[in-house]
C-alpha cells in the first residue's frame, strides 16, 4: 500500500502543473515507477535505484539485466526505465524531421546531434543528400568500434547508392570522449571518401559527436587530411 493515501494522485497532479521543475531525482523515479508497479509504495525502490547507479541518468542507462538485480524491479519496470531515454531519441529526431535542406556544418550538426541521444554505443550514420543538398535519408550503417579495419565501407558506399546520393556526411560518436578527431578517425574518413568517390559521390564531411557537443571535420580543414 501507498504510504500516504492520495500519494500518486498528488504527484502525478504536481507533474501535470509543473512539470518536473521542483522534483528530486528520486521522486522522477517514484514517478516513472507508478506507471510500472501499481498498488505499491515505490518510494523506497527509487532511493534503491539511485543508491547502486549514482545518478538519475546512470539509471535510465543502465542494463536491463543490471536494473532487475535490484530487489523489486521486475521486467516491467526494466522495460520502462528503458524506454524513457530512446523516447526521448525518437521525440529529438521527430522534431528535426523538417529539416529538408542541410547546407552547412551547423546544419549537419542539429540534425545528427539528436540520433546520438543517450546512446552508450559507437554508432555511426549516415546522412544522405540530392545535388541541391536536400536530405534523401538518413540512416545507421555500423555500431561498434569505429576504426578504418571494421567499419564496413561497403555497406557506407551501398546505402549512398540506394539513396542516388550526391553528397553524403558521415557521423560517429565518442561516447565516453571528446568530440575530437581520433587518428583512426581520420584514416576512415580517407577511406571513406575514397570509396565513395569511386562511385561519384562525395564525402562532404565527418561530424564527431560526444555528449551533446560536436566538430566537423570539414569545417576544421581535417576532412583530406
Amino acid at each position: 500500500m501507498e504510504l500516504h493515501s492520495g500519494h500518486r494522485a498528488r504527484v502525478k497532479r504536481r507533474f501535470l502543473r509543473d512539470g518536473l521543475d521542483g522534483f528530486e531525482d528520486h521522486q522522477v523515479l517514484e514517478l516513472i515507477l507508478f506507471f510500472a508497479i501499481p498498488q505499491r509504495d515505490v518510494n523506497e525502490l527509487a532511493h534503491a535505484l539511485l543508491r547502486r547507479f549514482g545518478t538519475l541518468a546512470a539509471v535510465l542507462d543502465a542494463p536491463e539485466q543490471d536494473l532487475m538485480k535490484v530487489p523489486g524491479i521486475g521486467e516491467n519496470a526494466a522495460a520502462l526505465l528503458k524506454l524513457l531515454p530512446q523516447a526521448g531519441r525518437r521525440y529529438l529526431i521527430s522534431k528535426e524531421a523538417d529539416s529538408g535542406v542541410i547546407q552547412n556544418s551547423g546544419q549537419a550538426g542539429a540534425y545528427l546531434l539528436p540520433r546520438f541521444f543517450a546512446e552508450r554505443d559507437e554508432t555511426v550514420y549516415l546522412l544522405c543528400l540530392d545535388a541541391k543538398s536536400k536530405v534523401l535519408g538518413c540512416q545507421r550503417v555500423f555500431q561498434g568500434s569505429v576504426n578504418s579495419a571494421q567499419i564496413s565501407v561497403r555497406k557506407i558506399v551501398e546505402t549512398a547508392l540506394l539513396y542516388n546520393a550526391s553528397y553524403v556526411i558521415l557521423a560517429h560518436n565518442h561516447p565516453s570522449g571528446v568530440a575530437l578527431p581520433s587518428e583512426e578517425d581520420y584514416l576512415t574518413t580517407n577511406l571513406v571518401s575514397s570509396a565513395l568517390r569511386a562511385v561519384g559521390v562525395e564525402l562532404r564531411d565527418h561530424i564527431v559527436v560526444a555528449d551533446q557537443d560536436f566538430v566537423s571535420m570539414a569545417e576544421s580543414g581535417a576532412l583530406a587530411r
